[in-house]
């Protein structure tokens, strides 16, 4: 399968890791939960992980790569106040100051 489209995901946050199985089919995710979430891919897309945190989805069909990429990245969206979740890998996240202390 020629590989034309990417999506690269990044897991940040303490104990968040990534792996992937059965070449590139199943993706299973640690992110704090009691259980391991899984992602079957679809025909179409391939998953692999170079990192324990950074999630490549690649295929020919760029919708379908970013559907999934969207699919993974929705069970974990970036939090605004610390910055934790699944982030695009070209994605900033303006934090928002937390509570202020008063004096």
């Amino acid at each position: 399968m020629e590989a034309k489209v990417f999506r690269f995901l990044k897991l940040v946050g303490v104990g968040f890791k990534a792996r992937s199985e059965s070449q590139g089919r199943e993706l299973f995710l640690k992110l704090g939960y009691s259980h391991e979430v899984q992602f079957t891919a679809p025909p179409a897309v391939r998953v692999f992980c170079f990192k324990p945190n950074i999630i490549c989805c690649t295929g020919i069909d760029k919708d379908r790569v970013h559907q999934f990429a969207g699919a993974v990245r929705s069970c974990k969206p970036p939090e605004v106040y610390k910055g934790k979740g699944i982030l695009y890998i070209d994605e900033v996240i303006k934090l928002k100051p937390g509570k202020k202390q008063k004096k």
